[in-house]
C-alpha cells in the first residue's frame, strides 16, 4: 500500500499537492430596487403608524437568507436560485412634538436568478466523526449531487419610507405566519397584520448583491513547506497603560472631512484632485 500514499506528489512532482476546493462554475452581481415593500410589524407598531405618518427609518440590517437552488428542466447544468431576503428594521416615529418613540418591524425581500452549475453523476459518500469502532452503523443516503449557491451582500440602503393606505395585493410575504419564527423572535413583540382596511408601512430598498454557483473540485498546486514564523510573541504591559497609548499612531484620517486620500497622509493644501487637477483647499496656511 506504500505506492499508493502520496499518488498526487509523485506523479507531479515533489513540490505539488492535491487539494479539494470549490470551483466557481458562474456568478453573477446585481443592483436590485424592491419598491413600496410592505413592512410586518407589532401591534405596537400599527398602533403608531394608524396615529403619525412621520416616520423615518434608523437602521436596517439583513437577519436572515433563505436560499433554495432547483435544477431547471429540459437545461442541462442551469439552475434556479431562489432568494429570500428578511430585513430587520428599527423606525422612529414622531408621537407629539419633542417625543420620538421607535419600533421594529421585518421586510421580506425576493429575488431569483438563473446560472450555470454543471452536472455530476457521480454519488458522494463522507465518513462521519461519530462513528468509531464499537457504534452502530448509520445507513444513509449518499449526499445530494446538487451544486451549492452563495450569496454576498451588503447592509441594506432605505430609499424612502411612506405610509400607505389599504394593502391590497401584495407582490411577496405578506403574512406574519409566513415568517420563520426565528425571525419573529428577534424583534421585540410578536408580529400581527394590520385590519383589512388599515394603514401600513412601506419602505423602498436597494441591495447590491454577488451570487455563485459552486462545486467541490480537485486540483494540483505548487506548494512549500510551512515556515514557522521568526517573530516572537510580545504580551501587551497592562501595569503601564499610557506608555502603551503613546506607542499608537494618531488617526489623522478620523479629523480630515475630505473625500479624497490625503498625500503623504499630513493634509496640508497642494495637492491635486486624482482626476479634475484642482488644488485642494484644506485649510492650511500658504
Amino acid at each position: 500500500m506504500a505506492e499508493n500514499k502520496y499518488s498526487c506528489a509523485t506523479s507531479a512532482g515533489r513540490d505539488t499537492v492535491c487539494i479539494e476546493a470549490n470551483r466557481i462554475l458562474d456568478s453573477c452581481r446585481d443592483r436590485d430596487c424592491f419598491e413600496h415593500v410592505r413592512v410586518l410589524l407589532t401591534d405596537c407598531g400599527n398602533d403608531i403608524v394608524e396615529h403619525t405618518s412621520n416616520i423615518r427609518v434608523k437602521s436596517a440590517c439583513i437577519t436572515w437568507t433563505q436560499i433554495d437552488i432547483n435544477p431547471i428542466p429540459f437545461n442541462r447544468g442551469f439552475y434556479t436560485v431562489d432568494i429570500k431576503f428578511y430585513i430587520k428594521l428599527t423606525f422612529e416615529a414622531c408621537i407629539s412634538p419633542g417625543r420620538i418613540q421607535e419600533f421594529e418591524g421585518i421586510a421580506v425581500l425576493e429575488k431569483k436568478v438563473v446560472l450555470f452549475g454543471g452536472e455530476s453523476n457521480v454519488s458522494i459518500f463522507k465518513s462521519s466523526p461519530d462513528n468509531d469502532f464499537c457504534s452502530m452503523p448509520q445507513f444513509c443516503c449518499s449526499m445530494p449531487n446538487t451544486p451549492v449557491a452563495i450569496v454576498e451582500v451588503v447592509d441594506p440602503i432605505v430609499l424612502s419610507t411612506k405610509v400607505l393606505e389599504s394593502p391590497g395585493e401584495c407582490c411577496c410575504c405578506c403574512c406574519c405566519c409566513d415568517v420563520p419564527e426565528h425571525i419573529c423572535g428577534s424583534i421585540d413583540g410578536a408580529l400581527c397584520d394590520p385590519g383589512e382596511n388599515g394603514r401600513y408601512l412601506a419602505v423602498s430598498i436597494g441591495i447590491f448583491s454577488i451570487i455563485r454557483i459552486v462545486r467541490p473540485a480537485q486540483y494540483l498546486i505548487n506548494a512549500t513547506e510551512y515556515a514557522v514564523p521568526d517573530k516572537e510573541c510580545v504580551a501587551a504591559e497592562e501595569s503601564n497603560p499610557c506608555q502603551l497609548f503613546r506607542h499608537m499612531a494618531f488617526p489623522t484620517a478620523e479629523f480630515n472631512p475630505s473625500p479624497y486620500p490625503i498625500a503623504g497622509g499630513n493634509g496640508c493644501c497642494g495637492s491635486e484632485h486624482p482626476t479634475s487637477g484642482d488644488k485642494r483647499g484644506c485649510g492650511c496656511g500658504n
